[in-house]
C-alpha cells in the first residue's frame, strides 16, 4: 500500500513536472497556479512498470487556448505559458532576490493566500472508523460556514475596488535626445495587489543589475523610472513597461529617438524650449574642478561655478552630485551647498571610500549639463612602519534578528608582509564601546556576525592583521538594526493598501499548543575554511507564537547528530556555524521549537566539506599603458578568467629603475580601462593589476611596457572664422583662423568644402581640394556669379582630420568694387602671458586701389567695447600687446589700409586668456666659455614630433650663415656665428605639437656691445684677484707681500718676478700659494738697499692669466726699510724687560691725574725706578706714595694737577737680560695737553643750566666735578659775550660756575648759554629764559624781593632789652628798648600777655620812633611776671620778651615775719 502511495506521488510530481518547468514553477501566479491545481484534480491516474499513461479531461475552448498544447485528437501533449506572462515570470527571476520577494505587506500576503492553493499536499489512503468519520464530517460543517463568513467579509470589503489589474496612471512619454545625453522614462502604475514591473527594449528584456554602467531601474511607491546613461545611436528604439499582479498585466510603450550631431545643423548641443518659463535656457559650467587628490582625514571641496541664461527670477536648476553615477544625498561625511551661482561639495574627513569619479549634474527645464573628475583619496600615514593600511567600503547584508553578514574590500597596500587577516569590531549605536567579534582572524573578506540583540542598531569596523601589527580600523559601516527581514519590510513600505490603511486577517483556527513542522529549504549558503552558514525557510505549520531553531551537525560516515546551540536557539534562519574541523564533511539539519516542543528535523544538508568555496582570482591579463596626458596614463587589462564573485582591480605604478610599487588608486575598480592620474611628466613607467574578491588578492599581471608620461597625440580642433579674403566674378579666395588645440602633432594642412545656398534650400557639401593647403587661405576657383556660397575647413594632422568648421554666412560670388584693402586673415597669437602676448597676422588678399601701408590693431577686454591698441599704423604683420590684466580674456582683430582708407576688420580671434602657462620658459643668452654667444629656449612639454623653429622679427630664418640651430631634446640652441648690427632684431622661437609654447629675445646694440665685451673676457680670460699684492710688516722686522686669487683651478701656478728676474724658494725668499684660500705669499727677513724695485706674480691657470705687482723705491721703500729695522730692534727689545705701553697719563672722570706704563716679560729682580726732572724718586719721599703697580700696570698718581707737578717724568727697567727706560714730559706742551684733557673732563661734567631766584635777581649756575682758575669760562646772551657790570655778574663757588643777574627786567629775557672750554673748542650747555621759565623765575624773584623788603622793614625789637631783671622792692624799674620798623612801629608792653596801661605806677614812652621805655615806680613783689615789648608795623609784629623778678632783701624780709 504505501509503495502505491509513493508511485501515486511521484506519478502526480511528474505530472506538474511535465506541465511546468522547475523554472517557472518557484514563480508562477497564484491564480494560474490554482487554476491548474483545479485541472489536475480531476485526472485519473494510471501506473504501470513498462509505461505510464496520464489521461486528462475534456477542456472547454477558452482552457484549451489558454492553458494546454493539444494534438490532433485533442490529447494534452504541453503546457503553454501566456507570452507576457512567461516573459515578466523571466524578468521577476532575474531582477528580485528572495528578500525582495519577503519585502510583500502583510495585508498583500494575506491577499495573496486567499487566493492561492498549497503547492504541496499529500494523498493518504486509510480506513476510517465511524467516530472519525463523523468528526470529519463536522470539520466539513465548520470549513463550509468559515468559507460562507469569508465570502461575506469579501462582500462587505468591495474586492472588485481592493484587487484590480494593474493600470498606467501616469505613461511613459516618447522622448527625442541628443547623443551622449542621459534620458529617463518615468510612469505610474497603480493595481493591487503590488504589481511586478519589467522593462523591454524592443521586446528585450532589460537587465540592469547586469548592465548598471548602462541602465538604473526605481521603484518608489509605485512610481517607476528607467534611466539610460550616456545614450548612443543603438539606444533608439521603442521601450515597453510591463505590470503584472494576479489580476492580470498591462502594459505601456515609449518610443526613444537619439539623434547625433550634424555638422552642417549645429556647432553646440541645443537646449529645449521651456513653454512654462517662455525661454530656453543655456547652461554654461565655469571654473571646473578638475582631477582632484587628497588624504584620509583631510577635508576637500569641489565647486564650479554655473552661468545659466536667460535669468529668470525665483528660479533655481536642480543640482545634484554623483559619485561614480550613484546619487549623492547630504550626511556627515558629504555636504552640498548652492549659492545661486557656485555649486560646492565638502568631503568631510576623507576616507577611501570617497575615491571615484565624480559628476555636478545641473538639470534645467530645457535640459541639463554636467562635468565629472575623479577624484584620488591616499592612504594617511600609518603609525607603524610596514602594517597594512585600513579596509574600506564596510557593509551589512542579510541582516536578522540575531545575526548580520559583514563584507568589507581588502586594502590596496598590504604593508611589509602579506595580510594574515581581519577583525571586525562591533558598537552599539549610541555607547562608544567596541567589542571584538572573532577571536581569530579571518582570511575571508565577509564574515558573520551572531549574538546580537533584537531590535538593537549595531555598527561595524574592520582592522588588517599583518606581521607588522595591526591597520587603523576602517570607517564605520551605516547603522544596521537586528529584526526581522520580513518587520523591516513592513517598516519599509508603510501601509499595504494606501486607500484603507492597514488590512489583517486573523485566522482563527486554534493553533496554540501546536509543535512547528520542520524547516524547509535548508541550504549551505557559505562555506570557508573559518565557518560554514545555513539558511532556510520558517515551518508552514508555526502557530501564532513565534518559532525558534535549533541547528544539528553530523560529521559525514557516522549516526551521531550533535545540537550545536544547546544553550539557546536562534531567532533568525540563518545560523553560522564556526571551529569546524578544515577539510571534514558534515551533515546538518535544523529543528523548529516554540512552546509547545521541538518539531521533527528538516531534510539534511548533504554532505559539506568544510574549505573555501571561492578561490582566489586569477591574474589579470596584461597590462598595456596609452600616453593620455602629461601627468596621466590609460592602462588596459584583460579581465580575470575566473572572476566569480570578482570585488575589483587595483593598479599599481613603478618608474622604471626605482623597484618601488605604488598604488593608483586606493579603492578599486570595476571593467579593465583606469586612468591613472597625479604621475610626473617624462617619468618612464610601467604599471600592473591585480584582482581581489573576498577571498584575497590574486596574483599580479604581467608588466605593462614601459610608458612615458606625456600627453597623447589626437585629432586637432576645427579651424574657425572662415572669412571672405578676396572675390571676383569667378573665384573667391577664403581665409580661416587655425585650430585653437593642435592635438600635439603639426597641422599638415587643411582640406575645403562648399555648398551653393539659394534662398533656405542648401545643397550636399562638396569637396574642393584633394592635395591638402599649407596656408590658411585658398582660392576657390570656378565658382559662378552672383551665386551665394558657403564653405566649412578642415584641419588634418598626423593622427586625422578634424571635425568640420562652423559654416561662414553664404559669401555671394561678385567682384570687390570697393578701393579699401579687405581683411587681415591668418590671425594668431604666441607667447601669451599674464601682462602680454603677441600677435600676428597674414596681410590681406585684396590690397584696393593701392598697396597696404600699414595696420592698425584693436583689442577688447570681456564684453567691454572694443579699443585701438597704438596710434600709429604698424606696417609690420606682427605686435606684441601689454598693458594686459592677468586672468581676463580679450579678443583682437586686425585692420589693413591703404592710402586711399581703412579697410574692414579682420575676423576677431579669442577670447585668448592672458595668463602664464605653467612651466613657460623664456629664451636666455648665453655666452660659454669659449666666447660663443648663443641663445638658449628649454621646454619641458616636447610631444612625439615636437621641433623648435626659430625665427627673426617673426619671419623663418632663411639666412644660415648667421645663425646655427642645435636642438639636443627639450633644449635648443640658436648660435650667432659673428655677431654684429646685423643681428639686432626679435628673435622668436615656436614649439609645434604643443598648443602655443613659444618665447622672444629682443637683441638691442646696448645689449649686443654688452655681450661682446662678456664674449671678449670668456676668449681671453683674466683671472681675477680678490686683493693686489700688498705688503706687511711682521715681527721681526720680516717683509710678507701676498695677494688673494678670486677663481682658479688646482692646475693653476705662479711665477714670483723681482725687477724681472724670476726669483726661487731659497734663503731670502720663501714662497707660498695656499690653494684652499686662494692666497699667495712671499716672505723676505728683512729689506736691504738691494731690494728696492718691483715685486711681481704671474699667475697661469689653462689660458687664463693674471698679474699683479707692487712698486717699492724711493721715499715709500726708505720708509718701508726703516718700519723694518724698527720692528727688528723691538723684537730685540722686547727680549728683555720692556714697555709694552709707554709711559702716558690719564685723567680720571674725578680730574686726578694718574701716569701710567705697561711692562711687559719682568721679574721679581727686575728693577723699577722712577724719575722726576732726572732726580730718582726714593722711598722715603713724599712722590713715592703716589707709585703702584697692579697687573703689570705701573702708576703714578698726581691728583689734582697744579704746576707744581710739572716736569719730566721717566720710569727704568733693569735686570740682567737688559734694561728699558720710557719718558713723559709735562712742561710745557705737555703740562698744557694734560691740562686740556682735564679741560674735557670738567667741561663734559657740566650739568644743563639751571634757574634760581633770589631777593637781588635771577641766578643761572651749571655744575662740574672740579674747577681750576685756567680753565676759560664764557657766558653769552642772546649769542653774544656777556660783560661783567655791577647788574650783571659771573663767577665761580665752588665747583659751581654762575651768572647772577640783578634786578632783571624784559630785557633780560632770551637764550643764554655757557661755553666751557674743553682743551680743543668747547661745550655749550643753553637756556632759553624767556616764556614759562622767565614767568616762573620773575615772579619768584618778585616774591623774595617782597619778602626781603618786609623782613627788613618790619617792626622789631633791636636790643635793649634784657632777658632777666631782678630788683629789690621798693626801687624803680627803667627799662628801655630799641625799636626798628618802617614805617615807624605801634609799640605796646604787656605784663603776662596782658597789655599795659601808662598811669601812676607805670610810665610809658616812646621817643623818635626808635626808643621805648618803661618805668615801675617802686616796684613790689606783684610786679614779678613776664614782660614784653611788641612792636608791630605793616610788615609785621615782633615782641622782646623779658622776665622781672622782684625780691625782698633778708633783713625785710624777718621784720615782716
Amino acid at each position: 500500500m504505501s509503495g502505491s502511495l509513493q508511485v501515486q506521488q511521484q506519478e502526480q510530481r511528474n505530472l506538474e513536472t511535465h506541465y511546468e518547468s522547475s523554472y517557472h514553477r518557484s514563480t508562477l501566479s497564484s491564480v494560474s497556479h490554482q487554476s491548474y491545481a483545479a485541472h489536475t484534480s480531476s485526472v485519473g491516474v494510471k501506473t504501470s512498470t513498462k509505461k505510464q499513461e496520464k489521461k486528462l479531461t475534456a477542456l472547454s475552448k477558452k482552457d484549451k487556448r489558454l492553458r494546454l498544447a493539444l494534438d490532433k485528437e485533442d490529447e494534452v501533449i504541453g503546457y503553454v505559458v501566456p507570452v507576457f506572462r512567461s516573459s515578466h515570470l523571466a524578468t521577476q527571476e532575474l531582477m528580485e532576490t528572495q528578500e525582495e520577494v519577503k519585502e510583500e505587506g502583510v495585508g498583500y500576503v494575506v491577499m495573496r493566500n486567499l487566493f492561492s492553493r498549497e503547492s504541496g499536499y499529500k494523498i493518504k489512503v486509510e480506513k476510517k472508523s465511524r467516530s472519525i468519520s463523523m468528526r470529519e464530517s463536522a470539520d466539513r460543517l465548520a470549513l463550509g460556514k468559515k468559507m460562507h463568513e469569508k465570502q461575506e467579509f469579501q462582500k462587505k470589503m468591495n474586492p472588485d475596488s481592493l484587487t484590480h489589474p494593474p493600470e498606467f496612471t501616469v505613461k511613459p512619454r516618447g522622448q527625442t535626445v541628443w547623443e551622449g545625453k542621459n534620458v529617463t522614462l518615468h510612469c505610474t502604475v497603480a493595481g493591487w495587489p503590488k504589481p511586478r514591473v519589467a522593462w523591454y527594449k524592443n521586446n528585450v528584456l532589460i537587465d540592469a543589475k547586469a548592465h548598471p554602467e548602462k541602465y538604473t531601474t526605481e521603484s518608489n511607491y509605485n512610481m517607476h523610472s528607467l534611466e539610460i546613461k550616456k545614450c548612443d545611436f543603438s539606444d533608439t528604439a521603442e521601450y515597453r513597461i510591463s505590470a503584472l499582479n494576479v489580476k492580470g498585466e498591462s502594459s505601456a510603450f515609449a518610443s526613444v529617438i537619439i539623434k547625433r550631431f550634424k555638422d552642417e545643423e549645429v556647432s553646440e548641443r541645443p537646449h529645449g524650449y521651456s513653454p512654462e518659463y517662455g525661454v530656453t535656457f543655456r547652461t554654461t559650467i565655469i571654473d571646473k574642478f578638475g582631477v582632484a587628490f587628497g588624504q584620509e582625514g583631510e577635508t576637500m571641496s569641489l565647486g564650479c561655478t554655473v552661468v545659466i541664461y536667460p535669468t529668470v527670477k525665483r528660479y533655481q536648476p536642480e543640482v545634484l552630485w554623483y559619485r561614480n553615477d550613484v546619487l549623492l544625498a547630504p550626511s556627515k561625511w558629504v555636504h552640498m551647498h548652492w549659492s545661486g551661482d557656485r555649486a560646492m561639495l565638502t568631503l568631510v574627513h576623507l576616507n577611501k571610500e570617497d575615491e571615484g569619479l565624480y559628476t555636478l549634474r545641473i538639470n534645467t527645464k530645457s535640459g541639463f549639463d554636467t562635468h565629472s573628475a575623479y577624484v584620488f583619496v591616499r592612504d594617511s600615514n600609518v603609525e607603524v612602519e610596514g602594517v597594512p593600511v585600513a579596509p574600506l567600503d564596510v557593509r551589512c547584508h542579510d541582516a536578522n534578528k540575531d545575526y548580520v553578514v559583514v563584507t568589507w574590500k581588502q586594502p590596496a597596500v598590504e604593508g611589509s608582509s602579506s595580510i594574515l587577516g581581519y577583525f571586525i569590531d562591533r558598537c552599539e549605536v549610541g555607547t562608544h564601546h567596541w567589542t571584538q567579534c572573532n577571536d581569530t582572524p579571518v582570511k575571508y573578506a565577509r564574515f558573520p556576525v551572531t549574538g546580537l540583540v533584537e531590535g538593537r542598531s549595531y555598527i561595524f569596523r574592520v582592522s588588517a592583521l599583518n606581521m607588522a601589527g595591526v591597520s587603523r580600523p576602517s570607517r564605520v559601516s551605516d547603522p544596521v538594526v537586528a529584526m526581522d527581514p520580513s518587520d523591516r519590510a513592513r517598516l519599509r513600505a508603510g501601509p499595504s493598501a494606501p486607500w484603507t490603511g492597514m488590512i489583517k486577517f486573523t485566522e482563527e483556527d486554534p493553533t496554540v499548543g501546536v509543535v512547528p513542522g520542520s524547516p524547509t529549504d535548508l541550504a549551505v549558503t557559505e562555506a570557508t575554511k573559518s565557518y560554514v552558514v545555513l539558511s532556510w525557510k520558517p515551518p508552514l505549520q508555526r502557530g501564532h507564537e513565534g518559532v525558534m531553531y535549533y541547528v544539528e551537525k553530523c560529521l559525514v560516515g557516522t549516526d551521531t547528530w550533535q545540537r550545536v546551540n544547546t544553550g539557546m536557539p536562534v531567532k533568525s534562519p540563518r545560523f553560522a556555524l564556526f571551529d569546524l574541523a578544515e577539510g571534514k564533511s558534515y551533515n546538518f539539519r535544523v529543528r523548529s521549537c516554540n512552546s509547545a516542543g521541538v518539531g521533527e528535523p528538516s531534510e539534511e544538508t548533504g554532505a559539506t566539506t568544510v574549505g573555501d568555496r571561492l578561490d582566489l582570482p586569477s591574474a589579470p591579463g596584461p597590462a598595456v599603458a596609452i600616453r593620455n596626458t602629461a601627468t596621466s596614463v590609460v592602462v588596459t587589462w584583460g579581465a580575470s578568467k575566473e572572476d566569480r564573485a570578482l570585488v575589483r582591480y587595483y593598479i599599481e605604478v613603478s618608474v622604471v629603475g626605482s623597484n618601488v610599487w605604488v598604488p593608483c588608486n586606493n579603492k578599486p575598480v570595476k571593467g579593465s580601462r583606469f586612468v591613472c592620474h597625479g604621475l610626473n611628466t617624462d617619468d618612464n613607467c610601467v604599471f600592473r593589476v591585480k584582482a581581489v574578491n573576498a577571498a584575497g588578492y590574486s596574483t599580479c599581471s604581467s608588466e605593462s611596457e614601459a610608458c612615458i608620461v606625456k600627453a597623447s597625440i589626437e585629432v586637432p580642433s576645427p579651424p574657425s572664422a572662415v572669412t571672405l579674403l578676396e572675390r571676383v566674378r569667378d573665384y573667391m579666395v577664403v581665409g580661416w583662423q587655425a585650430p585653437a588645440k593642435t592635438g600635439g602633432a603639426d597641422i599638415r594642412g587643411y582640406y575645403l568644402d562648399y555648398r551653393t545656398v539659394q534662398g533656405n534650400v542648401k545643397s550636399k557639401w562638396h569637396e574642393i581640394n584633394l592635395k591638402a593647403v599649407t596656408t590658411t587661405s585658398y582660392k576657390v576657383e570656378n565658382l559662378k556669379e552672383n551665386k551665394f556660397y558657403q564653405f566649412q575647413v578642415r584641419a588634418i594632422n598626423q593622427t586625422g582630420i578634424s571635425e568640420g568648421s562652423v559654416p561662414n554666412a553664404p559669401f555671394e560670388c561678385k567682384e570687390w568694387t570697393v578701393a579699401v584693402p579687405g581683411p587681415s586673415h591668418g590671425l594668431h597669437v604666441l607667447e601669451v602671458r599674464n601682462d602680454s602676448m603677441v600677435l600676428l597676422w597674414e596681410p590681406p588678399t585684396f590690397n584696393g586701389r593701392s598697396s597696404v601701408t600699414g595696420y592698425y590693431v584693436d583689442i577688447k577686454e570681456g564684453k567691454g567695447k572694443w579699443r585701438g591698441v597704438q596710434e600709429r599704423s604698424t606696417k609690420n604683420t606682427y605686435m606684441k600687446i601689454t598693458g594686459l590684466k592677468e586672468g581676463a580674456s580679450y579678443q583682437l582683430c586686425v585692420f589693413a589700409k591703404n592710402v586711399v582708407g581703412v579697410g574692414g576688420p579682420s575676423k576677431p580671434l579669442g577670447p585668448v586668456v592672458a595668463q602664464t602657462r605653467p612651466g613657460t620658459n623664456e629664451i636666455v643668452v648665453d655666452v660659454d666659455d669659449n666666447g660663443v654667444i648663443s641663445m638658449i629656449f628649454e621646454c619641458s612639454e616636447m610631444a612625439e614630433g615636437s621641433q623648435f623653429v626659430w625665427s627673426k622679427n617673426y619671419k623663418a630664418l632663411t639666412d644660415t650663415s648667421r645663425l646655427s640651430i642645435e636642438t639636443v631634446g627639450g633644449k635648443s640652441r640658436a648660435i650667432f656665428n659673428d655677431p654684429s648690427l646685423e643681428d639686432l632684431g626679435t628673435y622668436s622661437c615656436v614649439v609645434t605639437n604643443t598648443d602655443g609654447v613659444s618665447a622672444s629675445y629682443t637683441l638691442t646694440e646696448e645689449g649686443l656691445m654688452r655681450l661682446l665685451e662678456i664674449s671678449h673676457e670668456h676668449q681671453f680670460p683674466i683671472i681675477p684677484f680678490k686683493s693686489d699684492m700688498a705688503i706687511e710688516l711682521q715681527e721681526k722686522g720680516r717683509v710678507r707681500f701676498w695677494a688673494e686669487v678670486g677663481k682658479f683651478t688646482n692646475n693653476c701656478q705662479v711665477e714670483y718676478v723681482f725687477n724681472d728676474n724670476i726669483v726661487t724658494q731659497g734663503k731670502k725668499y720663501t714662497m707660498n700659494f695656499d690653494k684652499n684660500t686662494g692666497i699667495i705669499e712671499m716672505f723676505m727677513d728683512s729689506l736691504e738697499v738691494t731690494d728696492e724695485g718691483t715685486f711681481t706674480f704671474n699667475l697661469v691657470d689653462g689660458k687664463a692669466t693674471g698679474r699683479t705687482s707692487l712698486v717699492l723705491i724711493g721715499k715709500e721703500f726708505a720708509e718701508l726699510q726703516k718700519k723694518s729695522e724698527f720692528e727688528r730692534a723691538e723684537w730685540v727689545r722686547k727680549q728683555g724687560p720692556h714697555f709694552v705701553e709707554y709711559l702716558s697719563f690719564e685723567v680720571t672722570p674725578e680730574c686726578d691725574v694718574y701716569l701710567k706704563c705697561k711692562v711687559g716679560n719682568i721679574k721679581a729682580e727686575t728693577e723699577i725706578t722712577w724719575f722726576k726732572d732726572g732726580i730718582e724718586i726714593e722711598e722715603g719721599d713724599e712722590d713715592a706714595q703716589k707709585i703702584g703697580i697692579a697687573g703689570g700696570v705701573l702708576s703714578f698718581n698726581i691728583g689734582k694737577l697744579s704746576k707744581k707737578d710739572a716736569g719730566v717724568y721717566e720710569v727704568k727697567l733693569k735686570d740682567e737680560r737688559g734694561k728699558d727706560k720710557t719718558l713723559l714730559d709735562l712742561t710745557e706742551a705737555g703740562y698744557q695737553a694734560v691740562l686740556n684733557e682735564m679741560f674735557r673732563v670738567i667741561a663734559n661734567s657740566s650739568t644743563e643750566l639751571k634757574v634760581e631766584s633770589t631777593e637781588h635777581g635771577i641766578i643761572l649756575y651749571t655744575n662740574v666735578v672740579y674747577h681750576t682758575e685756567e680753565l676759560r669760562v664764557g657766558w653769552l646772551h642772546k649769542d653774544s659775550k656777556i660783560s661783567h657790570s655791577d647788574r650783571v655778574q659771573c663767577g665761580v663757588t665752588g665747583e659751581q660756575l654762575w651768572l647772577k643777574i640783578k634786578e632783571p627786567t624784559d630785557k633780560d629775557k632770551g637764550k643764554y648759554a655757557i661755553d666751557i672750554f674743553d682743551g680743543s673748542a668747547g661745550v655749550k650747555r643753553v637756556l632759553d629764559l624767556s616764556g614759562k621759565v622767565w614767568e616762573e623765575a620773575f615772579a619768584e624773584f618778585q616774591r623774595l624781593k617782597a619778602a626781603a623788603i618786609a623782613e627788613r622793614n618790619r617792626a622789631r625789637v633791636v636790643g635793649g632789652l634784657p632777658d632777666v631783671v631782678t630788683i629789690q622792692e621798693g626801687k624803680s624799674l627803667n627799662l628801655t628798648g630799641n625799636v626798628w620798623g618802617d614805617p615807624v612801629p605801634e609799640v605796646s608792653w604787656t605784663k603776662n600777655e596782658k597789655v599795659l596801661l601808662p598811669d601812676e605806677h607805670y610810665t610809658l614812652k616812646f621817643e623818635h620812633g626808635k626808643f621805648a621805655s618803661m618805668t615801675i615806680a617802686a616796684v613790689t613783689t606783684t610786679d614779678s611776671g613776664k614782660y614784653a615789648l611788641v612792636v608791630k608795623n605793616k610788615y609785621g609784629t615782633e615782641a622782646g620778651e623779658f622776665t622781672v623778678s622782684v625780691y625782698i632783701p633778708e633783713d625785710e624780709a624777718e621784720k615782716k615775719d
